[in-house]
């Protein structure tokens, strides 16, 4: 964008002046010091420049002055070297996450781990997706990642979608459309990018029936709502939000001595999906995957790339009949993972199976760390930067992406003096970008999400960053 220049032109002699100055397409797309650019880039760039210039001199924002600045010497070539530079960078870069919050949604949530990154390479050329190796015949894709989800929960079937939102939706319309489904207020929440969970019950066909009251929803609300057109009781993790004090929620084993006295289907969206069976540090009130199956869900749905640690994906387990529903829903194809996705996705879930996810799976590894380990970490990163003025300092951590929400993980950061300014000049570093927040004054680099492994490179990143 051409900034507004003190100096105005007022005559179309002034104009004419300014525009005289004007550098041509092909005399720049000639010049020496850009024949190492990509062409086509160098192209687009170029025309979008003088474009701008011609802009500016028509309508008296730039003067032959300022046109004279902008167009000789070493100005122009750091103009077209860096606009080029911007426009031939890819979008999704490796960043590093020093934020402290682990499910970091505009960074990707969750890490993969090294076998599951292995995996999307390998599976990145041909691989098999929808074929038997050794009949030949086909078959389904999502295959063997479904027999991996039904042993990890016991579940008689289970099917993966894109995303969570997906899943909540592609099993409400296979199991609910045209039926009503009861809700407490409670659990109306809205996610991420302002979808509603009223909305996605509207476009999955089924009639919301909301009970209770925003802070308090009974057992006997939802026995009162049900009637000959009811068809299931649905669960929603609160996301984003805790509503503490006088509040609660019937539980799933409640819902479901219910349903099954009436017929009915309970179906759950646990939303971050704690696969993990052992206790983690600060989310000890997570619901878990084996919890919600165990107490009577018919299907439970959840997400792959929160608290599970592996690519985005939306997972669906439970009853084998309403699993089979679910897939053959005309939804499923516009909704189903690519290769890519399934061979992360496998990789991770044979860590939980065959292996050692707190130590394999980055996201479970970041929340299960001891204080201990944190704090070294953080005076360790603080050594690189001593000449910086780091410092360790206590911090406040979040699993993020809604899973304990509002709930802090103390932890410990490595400190250095400044503000968002110097925020942005880590966030825009190159080759390496470093995320960070600012707290009273200091930039921390919170230790839960550095791996020990990054810290050298996340030191020299912010040196480069920030000493100059």
């Amino acid at each position: 964008m051409v900034t507004s220049d003190p100096v105005m032109p007022r005559t179309d002699a002034d104009r004419s002046s300014a525009l005289r100055l004007l550098p041509s397409v092909d005399h720049l797309l000639r010049h020496d010091d850009f024949q190492s650019l990509s062409r086509s880039v160098l192209t687009r760039v170029v025309r979008g420049l003088v474009g701008e210039l011609r802009q500016g001199a028509l309508d008296g924002s730039i003067d032959a002055v300022a046109m004279e600045q902008r167009c000789v010497g070493d100005a122009l070539v750091a103009t077209v070297r860096g606009r080029c530079e911007a426009a031939s960078r890819r979008r999704h870069e490796r960043v590093y996450n020093a934020t402290g919050i682990v499910l970091h949604t505009g960074i990707g949530r969750a890490p993969l781990a090294s076998s599951a990154i292995e995996a999307m390479t390998q599976a990145a050329g041909y691989a098999i997706v929808e074929v038997d190796p050794v009949s030949g015949q086909r078959d389904q894709r999502e295959v063997a990642v479904a027999a991996l989800l039904q042993d990890l929960t016991g579940a008689g079937g289970a099917l993966v979608v894109n995303n969570n939102a997906a899943a909540t939706m592609l099993m409400l319309a296979a199991l609910t459309a045209e039926t009503e489904v009861v809700i407490s207020r409670g659990e109306l929440v809205e996610i991420g990018g302002g979808f509603r969970i009223p909305d996605v019950m509207r476009r999955s066909g089924c009639k919301m029936v909301e009970v209770g009251a925003t802070n308090k929803t009974h057992v006997g609300d939802f026995e009162h709502a049900s009637n000959d057109q009811t068809s299931a009781y649905l669960k929603v993790h609160p996301s984003n939000f805790r509503i503490e004090g006088f509040a609660g929620t019937p539980s799933v084993a409640e819902l479901s001595a219910l349903a099954k006295e009436r017929g009915l289907l309970v179906l759950d969206d646990l939303g971050s999906g704690l696969l993990l069976n052992e206790p983690l540090p600060g989310l000890v009130n997570e619901p878990r995957v084996a919890d919600s199956l165990e107490q009577g869900a018919d299907v439970t749905c959840f997400s792959g790339d929160k608290l599970l640690g592996g690519p985005q994906s939306g997972i669906l387990v439970g009853d084998a009949d309403m699993i089979a529903r679910c897939r053959a829903h005309p939804l499923y194809r516009a909704m189903r993972c690519d290769k890519l996705i399934m061979a992360a996705l496998e990789a991770t879930l044979l860590l939980y199976r065959d292996g050692n996810p707190l130590a394999g799976v980055p996201t479970l590894r970041m929340l299960s760390v001891s204080q201990a380990d944190l704090e070294n970490r953080a005076g360790a990163l603080a050594a690189l930067l001593r000449d910086l003025d780091a410092e360790v300092v206590k911090s406040e951590s979040f699993a993020g992406s809604g899973a304990n929400p509002a709930k802090p993980l103390q932890s410990f950061a490595t400190a250095i003096p400044g503000g968002d300014a110097h925020c942005s000049r880590l966030r825009a570093a190159r080759p390496v970008s470093v995320f960070a927040r600012v707290s009273e004054g200091r930039v921390l680099l919170d230790a839960r999400t550095l791996l020990l492994e990054n810290l050298d490179v996340v030191a020299l990143a912010v040196r480069q960053a920030l000493s100059d």
